[in-house]
């Protein structure tokens, strides 16, 4: 683990700025009842800071009891979305990137795209939150014939397309109405990877992604499964809660029914492949993170001495004989893990109607 760069004078003041005027703002105002069901029977799952970047802040995630929809309660606005996630993906000390390292993996990448072909070979596939390109990258190999597009909120899409990872960058959400209408009937396959459950509005995404389809083309949607029992077990320490990021983890069952009522046909359920072994490895390196918090952060009123830059550094050297212990019993344990209740996502292939 590298020593964190420091944060700039400038960058500091900006953050400090934002949080003189109060975190509430962030929220919307809490909901009493079910944004899937509509039922009013809601219990609270878990109360949580941001364990990741340890920006100010509490979080609550409630779940239904009727439907078990499981969503954040009071929901972070636009305004709040873009603040926390600003940094996120470059944080000073990558522990982001090293906590979701195993769901970019490349076999995961190459597994994932050999689920279609049974379906045939696909003339275009658009990859909707595809951040960097690395999926359609590696898909390639899978599919070496077919164009792959990308779609993200995110400047990273511009860069995947620079590097030749996608043929076509859509810079935005789908269900803006400018991509929606330049991109309606023109895919065999839709792919959305750990992306509904970031989504404000996971139905008005299934549908954009479902008129982005030819007739007969296949949606491949896989997310989180709140069903997980590690959910239960390690609580706010499980990295699938994704608090402040996750909006909305989506029983299988509510997808299911949700893609039916859209006209679909479900050809394919699989919990095991999309399992991502790294249940315990996330939940240390959060434990860790909250005992050794990044002490150059912006949002932080001083910046840090050499001397304590310095301590963290041994410090967190220090643990990553630990992580690599998690994550050797992560993998070690996976082949059971996956074809049990411990499986910690799931992958829906759905056909779209003529």
């Amino acid at each position: 683990m590298t020593p964190t760069p420091r944060t700039s004078a400038l960058r500091r003041a900006a953050y400090l700025s934002e949080l003189a005027q109060g975190t509430d703002r962030f929220h919307e105002p809490r909901r009493e009842d079910c944004p899937w069901c509509g039922s009013t029977r809601l219990r609270t799952r878990l109360r949580t800071p941001n364990l990741r970047r340890h920006q100010p802040g509490t979080f609550v995630v409630d779940e239904c009891r009727d439907c078990a929809h499981a969503f954040q309660n009071p929901r972070l606005t636009a305004e709040g979305l873009a603040f926390y996630h600003l940094d996120f993906h470059e944080g000073h000390d990558g522990f982001a990137e090293r906590i979701l390292a195993a769901r970019g993996s490349r076999r995961r990448h190459r597994a994932a795209a050999r689920a279609m072909l049974r379906f045939g070979e696909p003339e275009s596939w658009l990859d909707v939150g595809t951040g960097h390109g690395h999926f359609a990258e590696r898909a390639r190999q899978v599919h070496p014939y077919t164009a792959f597009d990308g779609i993200d909120a995110g400047v990273a899409i511009e860069k995947a397309y620079a590097a030749g990872r996608v043929d076509e960058a859509h810079l935005g959400r789908l269900t803006d109405p400018g991509i929606a209408a330049r991109v309606r009937g023109r895919y065999d396959v839709v792919s959305m990877f750990h992306h509904l459950e970031h989504t404000p509005d996971p139905r008005g995404e299934l549908r954009a992604a479902l008129a982005a389809l030819r007739p007969g083309g296949h949606l491949l949607v896989e997310v989180p499964d709140p069903a997980c029992v590690f959910g239960s077990l390690l609580g706010r320490w499980w990295v699938n809660s994704g608090q402040p990021q996750h909006l909305h983890l989506l029983p299988l069952p509510n997808l299911l029914a949700e893609l039916e009522s859209l006209g679909c046909e479900i050809v394919a359920t699989d919990r095991r492949e999309p399992h991502i072994p790294y249940d315990l490895t996330g939940a240390l390196a959060l434990a860790l993170a909250r005992v050794l918090p990044d002490v150059d952060a912006p949002w932080r009123a001083k910046p840090p001495t050499e001397l304590q830059r310095a301590v963290r550094a041994v410090l967190m050297k220090a643990t990553v004989p630990l992580l690599a212990a998690a994550s050797a019993l992560d993998h070690a344990l996976a082949p059971l893990f996956s074809r049990t209740r411990f499986s910690n996502a799931y992958r829906i292939i759905a056909r779209s109607g003529a």
